[in-house]
């Protein structure tokens, strides 16, 4: 889980000139069709960083967790442990897919933000089959087949299996695959009263290890002027800087035993799920839907790595590779945490609706239950700092042995940096409603709101973490002043913590024709949710710090229309109070590190222009662009490092990391026949710090798609892509360890070594899809 913040830009998309409703999807009622099929909005599932989830697509505060429903359910009821792309792709299963937009998120789920809806194949009368291949030039294969079809009148039938072998772009050395998932999925379809209704009975397994998720990483310099240089021999993307060897020693934070990971275990997704969906359409016109499914993963774990300080060391400095020899040279701080959980969840989801005039009425219930148990242990290594880099030893002494006798290991600090531990369930209970309302031809309504019951009972350990941390009664020792051995005595056993809360949500929106082709559109969201159970696998909020979360989101402009242009632009505000950040702090120029937990508020103030542009036959282009200002609120936070140091960090109204200011999109598309056509995506992200107090910055890059589909017949249709077409070698997200660097500071780092993420590496890509 590791709360780390991982914050992501989000662009308010300015509505449609059609009113509110552009990104709500049609219901196809039809016993035959689940769904009528969907439209991708903004080629969502185009992401650089990630080609098995979609991309964030962003409002300007961190990311609140799911944002992908299956059915109207969380595809995962929450991702902090059991990883999206683990249990869902956007595969042959699905009839398609949507895009929710904050409002309507906001009321059907508490949570505000753009999110993905999907919609399961369930079959028709006829027989039905997809087989879609997928390859690129690192070796990456991937099939992804369906067949359905109808049995006599009344029963249809689905069955798909999705499986991908992912090397990566370079070998990881312990293991094969970079990304190795399997997804079966099994349906049956019972068609009711004569078509008016259907209810189905799904079965999904999932089976997934991604080691690459702990591949992102690269050293780099970092230049000063927000650019930065490869180092020799390294090239981000292409090389690993994963270390060699398969295993480490570390500290079991549960048991307390010194337990040894093996790098080809820890990344283990297991999961089965079983879903009922159903609707009804009523002979006075009202619809109602009853999806529900039970999903339990017995394990559900995930590697995560993290960085520090890069520095030179000699012989003199007592490191030593694996045969023993001394070593010289570019050292960096690696850190580790190995995840381990179980989750399990049974979620329902209800709606009536029917159109009664002027208004169209939805009224639902969600009823969600979730149980986690969860712990994660943490170790830290010295790496050489290289492609495949070589793990170092050094003379460490184990505050848990009693006679504190140095001894030679390649791992140390073991818990020091944010074990966690949660073991209990959370559970939502929550009524809504919408209304569509058409006052007139030329003034639409849009309203909603939302009550929820909220309870978590969680077992957690407040307790602050340090070297030697795990749960249990014992001993560690250190060294007075005078020499002597002094024991210091620990008993580390959790405490529940139960909350009942209420959560609410509302939204208001109004489009308003004041011609035939120009408007006036404004809308107002609010949501409130209290702490998770995800946000108590930490040291967690003390009952001072237990706040409400509030979410506000205000927006307003103006949209234009005619036979080749469809433009909207608006300005947005939206805000986020007593957000929670357990943030690792490094001492600046070392490799030591504290964590703390941090909660502050962030605000985006910003404005969107938006446009669909047809300004030739045959010839689409979106395009989008941003400017926005997320800034920190309340931001204070100080650590005591162990020679007795104190810092602190102050990033009070400081530009919130890792989100840009300027957001450029650009996604043309040309059909140069009817059964083929030509597509690119660009997408700008501007400047971004690196780090919390504006010391350190990327410059602005851009993230690049393109591709050609030819349909060749009914039956055979082929394509080729292209990601980061331009074969950008720009760094992205955070720099390892720099979180205490100020601006002053900033000079002195120019020309270092450094360590960060970085984008997809220029990736050609083929496909083929058959249907039969």
């Amino acid at each position: 889980m590791n709360l780390k913040l991982k914050t992501f830009s989000f662009a308010i998309l300015a509505s449609a000139s059609t009113g509110m409703y552009a990104q709500t999807h049609t219901e196809n009622n039809s016993t035959n069709d689940s769904e009528q099929s969907k439209k991708e909005e903004r080629n969502v599932m185009l992401n650089a960083a990630d080609a098995n989830k979609p991309r964030e697509i962003q409002i300007g505060l961190p990311s609140e967790d799911v944002t992908v429903y299956e059915n109207g359910l969380p595809a995962v009821y929450s991702s902090s442990v059991h990883r999206l792309s683990a249990h869902w792709r956007s595969d042959a299963s699905l009839k398609g897919t949507d895009l929710m937009t904050p409002s309507e998120s906001a009321i059907k789920t508490g949570n505000i933000a753009y999110a993905v809806s999907a919609f399961s194949e369930l079959g028709q009368k006829e027989f039905s089959g997809k087989l879609n291949y997928k390859a690129n030039h690192f070796g990456m294969q991937n099939f992804d087949l369906n067949l359905s079809g109808g049995i006599g009148d009344k029963w249809l039938y689905t069955v798909g299996m999705y499986q991908n072998f992912d090397p990566g772009s370079f070998k990881l050395r312990f293991t094969d695959y970079a990304d190795r998932t399997q997804i079966y999925h099994l349906g049956l379809t019972r068609i009711l009263g004569d078509g008016k209704g259907r209810i189905s009975l799904l079965y999904k397994y999932s089976n997934s290890k991604n080691p690459g998720n702990f591949a992102n990483a690269a050293p780099f310099i970092y230049v000063g002027d927000g650019s930065i240089k490869k180092l020799a021999g390294f090239d981000p993307g292409l090389d690993s800087y994963v270390q060699r060897q398969g295993s480490f020693k570390y500290l079991n934070t549960k048991t307390g035993k010194m337990e040894t990971w093996n790098m080809t275990d820890g990344n283990d997704n297991r999961a089965n799920e079983v879903a009922l969906i159903s609707q009804y359409q009523f002979d006075n016109g009202w619809l109602w839907k009853l999806n529900a499914k039970y999903m339990n993963a017995p394990r559900a774990n995930f590697v995560d790595y993290g960085g520090s300080t890069i520095s030179e060391v000699t012989e003199a400095d007592g490191y030593q590779l694996s045969d023993g020899s001394a070593y010289s040279g570019l050292i960096e701080g690696r850190r580790t945490w190995l995840h381990v959980g179980k989750v399990s969840n049974a979620l329902l989801t209800t709606e009536l609706s029917k159109q009664l005039g002027n208004h169209k009425l939805m009224i639902g219930l969600n009823e969600w239950y979730y149980h986690l148990n969860y712990y994660s242990s943490s170790f830290q290594w010295a790496g050489t700092v290289e492609a495949y880099p070589r793990t170092l030893s050094q003379m460490y002494v184990n505050p848990l042995d009693p006679t504190l006798t140095a001894k030679r290991s390649e791992t140390f600090g073991y818990n020091e940096l944010s074990p966690e531990y949660t073991k209990g369930s959370e559970n939502k209970l929550a009524v809504y409603f919408t209304d569509e309302w058409k006052v007139s031809p030329k003034f639409k309504v849009f309203y909603g709101g939302r009550l929820e019951y909220y309870r978590m009972a969680a077992d957690q350990i407040s307790a602050s973490r340090f070297n030697g941390f795990h749960l249990g009664n014992y001993n560690t020792y250190s060294r007075a002043e005078d020499g002597s051995i002094v024991a210091a005595e620990h008993n580390i056993v959790p405490a529940n913590v139960t909350k009942n809360k209420l959560n609410y949500a509302a939204t208001l929106q109004m489009t308003y024709n004041v011609t035939k082709q120009f408007g006036l559109t404004a809308d107002a969201t609010i949501a409130t949710r209290f702490p998770r159970i995800s946000e108590y696998a930490g040291t967690g909020p003390t009952e001072e710090q237990y706040k409400r979360v509030t979410i506000p989101l205000v927006r307003g402009g103006i949209f234009y229309k005619n036979n080749w242009l469809d433009l909207s632009s608006m300005v947005t505000y939206i805000s986020k109070s007593n957000n929670i950040d357990q943030q690792n702090l490094t001492k600046p120029g070392t490799s030591e590190g504290k964590t703390v937990l941090l909660i502050y508020n962030i605000q985006t103030l910003g404005w969107t222009t938006s446009a669909e542009i047809n300004p030739i036959k045959n010839f689409h282009m979106h395009a989008l662009f941003t400017y926005q200002k997320p800034v920190y609120k309340n931001y204070n936070a100080s650590v005591t490092f162990s020679d007795g140091q104190t810092m602190g960090v102050n990033a009070n109204n400081m530009i919130v990391k890792e989100i840009p200011q300027v957001l450029i999109e650009l996604d043309p598309k040309y059909d140069i026949t009817k059964n083929l056509n030509a597509w690119l995506s660009f997408r700008y992200f501007g400047k971004t710090y690196a780090n919390l107090q504006e010391a350190l910055y990327f410059n602005g890059h851009w993230e690049t798609f393109g591709g050609i589909n030819w349909n060749v017949n009914k039956k055979l249709s082929l394509g080729m892509s292209v990601v980061n077409i331009f074969n950008e070698k720009g760094a992205k997200g955070t720099i390892s360890g720099s979180e205490l660097i100020t601006k002053e500071e900033a000079g002195k780092y120019a020309g270092k070594y450094m360590s960060g993420s970085y984008m997809r590496p220029f990736t050609v890509e083929f496909s083929a899809g058959i249907k039969f």
